[in-house]
């Protein structure tokens, strides 16, 4: 090749170019300031036109060729190849195809290179097709302290949400953290995961906000805007959490609905309700209320409706009894089975539900039906992942999903999953983690009944009275004895070696019981609710939370 200088004019267009898209408008016109600016800095090549004279043909540079005549450039520099078809074709596939991307961390060192020399943001994003919120998350990420940038060059290129964390910090945080986390001679592979931690910042979005701009004005609220975040999104964010909070704390009190009431949070994020209020899941009635509460994990403004009991009609003392008919009042005949008795039967119904959910047989679409009933139970609640109590659900369905982020599984592994999930939430013990019916409908549909324990212990038998006691040896050869603890050791001794399983310990609930669920979880009919009448009654029961929002 030879280097020599032409009249751009006297080139002629290659009859079989290798780049046939045209391209855009604002692209020609950044190259042509450009050229206007420096002249072309790589020279165009062309080749000696054949069998016509002394011309030349361009083989690699028709645009640059096109913006210098625009430029009204007499003489440009180009270099003249061998005319070789083959070798022109090859060279001109090379020059457009096989170019390598310019390295990450120096495109972002050339971005802060091209703003020094005066160019834009927009005129950058032209030059290399990217739109300008691009080249701001380039320019962005050139704030990346210099040594964690020579690393990235290296080819250990951290995610792009760990980038977007590190380069939200100060030069002086980075730098810190660097310090702890920089590879070493025996670890050179960062973990960029643990660095964006350390440095990973509370943020409450502009999105979750109720309030307008002039609490946050009053409240000294700064937004911050999220270069990373969708650009159909309000991307803007503040570090000032107290700030945030107090704005929006202000908000829900000037703007509360009517029978609406302010709520405080409970440690795992759940809404308190007033004593003896029932929270309404369906659609509200005209009497029930609302409570707003703002939600500990990105502070917004969330709303859930209640509903208090009706007042108890106080009845009229009747003045003529006297002192003497309250002494012969007959005690309370002690219940079939105690608290106490009750709470074994839910730990051993719980523990048996568990043992028949890891090891029974179950068929694909009963599984299925009982991840429904175990997330309908009433120990299920929407909170925080940050709590510790959903670790195992969270550490199991992980297992379904691969590297790529989508689900990926075989059929054993779901089963397994599957089962865990269960365990994990359905339960049968008389505390707050009961879920209900549903959890006794399940342990009957897979028969837990089977891994009930031998219940004829003295432990659990002193728990019964003696009608309990004595019902519960039918279809056993034990008969009743004279003393309660005579019986007891009779239904001991004969099942020490078998197993005794108490009738009302069984899973199957009674058909009025579940109807009652039934019905009670039934869509509200808002034109047929007797509580609209009640009104009044509700409002008196509601007693101070009343008078404290007004």
């Amino acid at each position: 090749m030879k280097l020599i200088k032409v009249d751009p004019r006297a080139l002629n267009d290659n009859p079989d170019p290798t780049r046939r898209t045209k391209s855009s408008p604002q692209s020609d016109a950044l190259l042509l300031a450009t050229i206007r600016a420096v002249g072309i800095i790589q020279p165009p090549i062309v080749t000696a036109q054949r069998g016509r004279g002394n011309g030349f043909t361009i083989e690699i540079g028709h645009r640059r060729v096109a913006q210098a005549i625009a430029a009204k450039l007499d003489e440009i520099e180009v270099l003249v190849a061998d005319p070789d078809e083959e070798k022109d074709a090859l060279r001109s596939l090379i020059e457009n195809v096989a170019r390598e991307a310019l390295n990450p961390v120096d495109l972002w060192r050339r971005i802060e290179r091209l703003v020094a020399l005066a160019w834009t943001e927009e005129s950058i994003g032209v030059a290399l097709g990217q739109s300008v919120r691009q080249i701001r998350k380039l320019r962005l990420l050139a704030n990346i302290l210099p040594a964690m940038l020579d690393h990235i060059a290296k080819g250990d290129m951290p995610s792009e949400q760990h980038l977007r964390t590190i380069a939200a910090a100060t030069q002086d945080e980075q730098a810190q953290v660097w310090k702890k986390h920089k590879p070493r001679k025996t670890d050179p592979q960062v973990s960029w995961s643990e660095v964006a931690r350390a440095l990973t910042k509370d943020r409450m979005h502009a999105r979750h906000a109720s309030f307008g701009d002039d609490l946050a004005q009053a409240y000294g609220i700064v937004w911050q805007e999220d270069l990373f975040a969708s650009a159909d999104e309000d991307s803007r964010y503040t570090n000032d959490v107290e700030a945030f909070l107090g704005a929006q704390q202000e908000w829900m009190s000037a703007n509360l609905p009517k029978r609406g009431f302010i709520l405080e949070v409970s440690t795992w994020g759940e809404p308190k309700l007033p004593p003896k209020a029932e929270r309404v899941y369906g659609k509200p009635n005209k009497s029930d209320y609302t409570g707003w509460y703002l939600d500990s994990r990105n502070g917004s403004v969330q709303s859930v409706a209640y509903r208090m009991p009706l007042a108890k009609k106080n009845k009229p003392k009747d003045k003529t009894s006297d002192a003497s008919d309250s002494d012969n009042t007959a005690p309370a005949p002690r219940p079939d089975v105690t608290r106490r008795g009750m709470d074994m039967i839910g730990d051993l119904r719980t523990d048996a539900l568990h043992e028949a959910l890891a090891r029974a047989p179950i068929e694909e679409n009963t599984l299925t039906a009982l991840l429904v009933l175990a997330l309908a139970g009433g120990n299920v609640s929407v909170a925080s992942g940050r709590n510790s109590q959903y670790g195992v659900r969270a550490q199991q369905a992980r297992r379904l999903i691969g590297e790529d982020g989508k689900l990926a599984y075989d059929d054993e592994t779901l089963q397994q999953v599957a089962r865990e999930v269960l365990i994990d939430v359905l339960s049968c013990r008389e505390n707050r983690s009961n879920s209900g019916v549903v959890a006794r409908v399940a342990g009957a549909a897979i028969g837990a009944d089977e891994f009930l324990p031998n219940l004829a212990t003295e432990e659990f038998l002193s728990c019964l009275s003696r009608g309990a006691l004595e019902a519960s040896l039918t279809g056993t050869p034990v008969l009743p004895r004279q003393r309660v603890k005579d019986t007891r050791a009779a239904l001991v001794a004969h099942y020490a070696d078998g197993r005794f399983v108490y009738p009302a310990a069984l899973f199957a609930p009674p058909a009025d019981v579940v109807a009652e669920w039934v019905d009670d979880n039934a869509p509200a009919d808002e034109d047929d609710d007797p509580a609209v009448d009640d009104i009044d009654a509700g409002d008196d029961e509601h007693g101070g939370y009343a008078e404290a929002a007004e």
